[in-house]
């Protein structure tokens, strides 16, 4: 017997820190569990049950997604986790899928998640964004010669400024928020040997700062979990704060901001690779596409497109969420037939246009076209949306937009 219900913290914590540690999400660290407590506080949960049991859970956090210039509700699937008891048992598929619906239900218009592997979302609608690059380089480095104002110290107990100043961060295309303070401070908790420098004006609001972690504080590597700032020369400055800690750390690791190309700011990145190849500090640059998003609001997330040129197809669209929801379900995920149009104003209308050419797509690579991750010309290669050659061209040409970037794991 299987059941699904909200959790009940009184009941479900302990049970949930059995599954965390089953998963290797806890080592069993005083700190992690704080952070638990604050990830639990934080989100939205609902577990799943084998004979009165929990032994499966998933957490949703709310947000906003930066779409252009618009901001759309947006939310979070995090902490999917099932113990070694509940595995392939479909439990966990349709804990996801319920949890899909009812975000749908209460608002929101996109769904997003980062994936343990490609391939398992993909069946509840999900597609693959944008690959983020990651770079490890050594501080001294940097091409940013000018010396950085004192610094403030950040701890978690500045988690309130901290998660003050995040929201307030410089945002692009797809960058998300999340809008939930302890989230951001057992985030800061979890971190090993976490610490944050930062600045802060008169009034004592920081205005950027950087939070980061490692295993080794002697030499690094460091991990920078996070930046936060709103201009280009705040953004510099945090550079050249790194930069000043390069007399003892060795190598730094970093996700690449949107709308930057890092590279530009290493010196000698090649050479620095062939010295260090194969060691600890080893200077290197990977590529990942590790999150996944989807559209649950179609109206919502059309209405959003804001292009000059116009183009105006039938729709087609498979939404393979129904497999894993109940007959009885209030949301059935947003298959149809339907006619769009893109353009300065946009929308989507219910039905089929005669005369118009047809787009035969499912949820997961449409929400990839709609995000901008890659043209339909890609997408009718690589994955399931096919149509005349003439429309794939006229979307190549008329959706040009930004690649997306979360900025904000969760």
């Amino acid at each position: 017997m299987t059941d699904i219900r909200a959790y009940d913290h009184d009941r479900d914590f302990e049970p949930l820190k059995l599954i965390w540690r089953e998963v290797g999400w806890l080592t069993g660290e005083k700190r992690e569990e704080e952070a638990l407590k604050l990830f639990v506080d934080g989100a939205r949960i609902w577990v799943g049950e084998v004979s009165t049991s929990v032994e499966s859970a998933v957490a949703v956090v709310l947000g906003s997604l930066r779409y252009l210039d618009e901001d759309l509700p947006l939310a979070g699937i995090a902490g999917v986790t099932t113990s070694r008891i509940a595995r392939h048992r479909g439990l966990t598929s349709r804990l996801i899928a319920n949890v899909i619906a009812r975000a749908a239900m209460d608002g929101a218009a996109v769904c997003g998640l980062g994936m343990f592997e490609q391939g398992y979302y993909n069946r509840f609608g999900f597609g693959t964004g944008s690959y983020e690059h990651s770079f490890t380089f050594d501080p001294a480095a940097l091409r940013v010669d000018a010396p950085p104002r004192v610094p403030v110290r950040l701890s978690p107990d500045d988690w309130k400024r901290v998660y003050a100043s995040r929201i307030a961060r410089r945002r692009a295309h797809g960058s998300c928020t999340i809008e939930s303070a302890p989230l951001t401070h057992g985030e800061m908790l979890w971190t090993k040997n976490g610490f944050g420098l930062g600045y802060a004006d008169s009034s004592g609001t920081i205005t950027h700062h950087l939070w980061a972690g490692t295993d080794d504080p002697a030499h690094g590597p460091y991990a920078i979990w996070w930046l936060a700032y709103r201009t280009g020369d705040e953004f510099i400055e945090l550079l050249q704060l790194l930069k000043s800690l390069s007399d003892q750390v060795h190598a730094v690791r970093m996700a690449e901001p949107p709308g930057i190309q890092f590279q530009d700011f290493i010196t000698q990145p090649f050479r620095l690779h062939q010295l260090t190849r194969g060691g600890k500090l080893e200077v290197r640059t990977r590529a990942s596409a590790y999150w996944q998003a989807r559209i649950v609001d179609l109206p919502r997330c059309i209405a959003a497109v804001r292009i000059p040129v116009a183009v105006e197809f039938n729709l087609e669209l498979v939404d393979p969420i129904v497999d894993f929801l109940p007959p009885d379900a209030a949301w059935h995920g947003i298959g149809g037939n339907y006619v769009v149009r893109f353009g300065s104003e946009s929308n989507v209308r219910p039905g089929q246009k005669s005369g118009l050419p047809t787009l035969h797509t499912a949820v997961g690579a449409f929400t990839r076209l709609w995000l901008g991750v890659l043209p339909a010309s890609g997408l009718a290669i690589s994955d399931d949306l096919a149509g005349p050659g003439d429309l794939i061209a006229k979307l190549d040409e008329v959706l040009r937009l930004p690649a997306p970037h979360f900025d904000w794991d969760f």
